[in-house]
């Protein structure tokens, strides 16, 4: 094999990892710019460096020497394109093609029809069916199938990075039913919700026009929709509310324009992709303790239970794993974070094994005690805030909100109490509450 394919081998086991360029090059002793060449295939490691290698990523080091990969070394990323009726999706495909597949970014890009509409069309129906949950069930289980192909199918490309785009997902069939249901399809399908909706690595969900673009609503293109103005903007909070708990989603309004809408869109996913890198803009306030039962009721609002440790890392940068889920139901995470302003941090993040979540627990930082709290994620005013419950704390809380740009004006939702603003105040940073918690006002 040539040394292009060796550093696209390298950068897979990187980034396998949960390391950036410059963290294995901390570890390594050496520069990041001489791990860069390696994997831009302008230089190889010495034996040394291999054996070195072969140990941060617990594999033989005969299979470094070899090149012999078990799997094809395709890059996968899977995201959810959603909203109302009437939101610009089709459009949006279209959009999405051009800026990121072929000579846009490099990626090959699949799209995953959206399942309800193949249904409705061909005769398979809510009203055709026995029963709404009937037909529920049959389209929860062949929206699994078809993702389950795409994805076979992008795991056998001779391609580096692959972009396989939902026309919908698994939990916009939730607000079609009520939670009895909902619960009774999950269980036929052998799944669960917590898996199914955090089994996106982004959730992007594009507002129907009935909200804030009246003008553009219509039915003509799209045979299976039949939802009046009123309808489409309450199925469009239905769709929201469905997905909220995700913990990447990402809201596009119509408050910039169809064009300004849909060049958000690009540059959110872009986001995700790390293309360029990808950063968080938030704003953090200490609130008064949130009426709980409130949030409990809310529709659109969501309970997730967090743990999240911290790992050894390098000065500047912070490295966690995180357990996320909620009634019995987890999945893990790796994240590394890197602060850029006193807003705006460079973000990169992946889903990661449970058996892999164990490992990295051995390279937790022994200064901080691992955080356990309970996660309020609540959609409004197009926005989407998380309100964060600690241990001990009875009379104040955290409250994060992720904007779209640095000068995107803040709105506080409803019930909420403000003490004040602590974006820049580092004693309410995560990473230093997991070696102090600041004491209550």
């Amino acid at each position: 094999m040539n040394d292009y394919r060796f550093g696209n081998y390298l950068t897979k086991l990187r980034r396998r990892s949960g390391m950036t360029q410059q963290l294995l090059a901390y570890k390594l002793g050496i520069t990041d710019k001489a791990v860069s060449k390696w994997e831009n295939g302008r230089a190889r490691p010495s034996l040394p460096q291999l054996r070195k290698l072969a140990e941060l990523y617990s594999i033989p080091l005969e299979t470094l020497l070899s090149m012999k990969e078990k799997e094809n070394s395709v890059e996968i990323t899977k995201i959810v394109i959603t909203g109302g009726p009437c939101a610009g999706k089709t459009t949006a495909m279209s959009w999405i093609e051009k800026e990121f597949g072929g000579k846009g970014r490099g990626y090959t890009v699949l799209f995953v029809p959206e399942t309800a509409t193949e249904l409705i069309t061909g005769g398979v129906a809510p009203w055709t069916c026995g029963s709404n949950l009937d037909y529920q069930k049959c389209q929860v289980r062949l929206q699994k199938e078809k993702e389950a192909v795409f994805e076979q199918a992008a795991r056998t490309m001779p391609a580096e990075k692959v972009l396989i785009v939902c026309d919908r997902g698994v939990l916009d069939n939730k607000a079609y039913m009520n939670q009895a249901e909902f619960d009774a399809v999950m269980r036929a399908a052998g799944t669960n919700e917590v898996e199914e909706r955090d089994g996106y690595d982004g959730v992007f969900h594009m507002v129907t026009a009935a909200k804030g673009a009246l003008e553009a609503y219509t039915l003509a293109n799209n045979a299976a929709r039949t939802e009046t103005p009123e309808q489409a903007a309450e199925l469009d909070d239905k769709i929201i509310a469905a997905w909220t708990g995700h913990p990447h989603l990402r809201i596009i309004d119509n408050s910039t324009g169809f064009e300004g809408k849909l060049r958000r869109l690009l540059a959110e996913i872009a986001s995700l992709l790390g293309e360029p890198e990808p950063m968080e803009t938030e704003r953090k306030y200490l609130i008064r303790y949130p009426d709980i039962r409130a949030l409990d009721e809310k529709p659109n609002c969501e309970k997730i239970d967090i743990i999240q440790t911290y790992l050894k890392s390098p000065e500047g940068r912070e490295v966690r794993v995180r357990q996320r889920g909620q009634n019995g139901n987890y999945v893990f995470f790796r994240t590394e974070k890197r602060r850029i302003s006193d807003i705006s941090r460079a973000e990169t993040e992946r889903r990661i094994t449970p058996k892999e979540y164990v490992a990295a627990l051995i390279e937790a930082d022994p200064l901080r005690k691992p955080i356990q709290k309970t996660r309020y994620c609540l959609t409004e005013n197009n926005t989407y805030y998380e309100i964060d419950i600690y241990p001990g704390w009875s009379r104040q809380a955290i409250m994060e909100i992720e904007l779209r740009s640095p000068e995107e004006e803040v709105i506080i939702p409803d019930g909420i109490k403000v003490i004040r603003e602590v974006t820049q105040e580092e004693e309410f940073s995560n990473y230093q509450m997991a070696r102090e918690m600041p004491p209550e006002k």
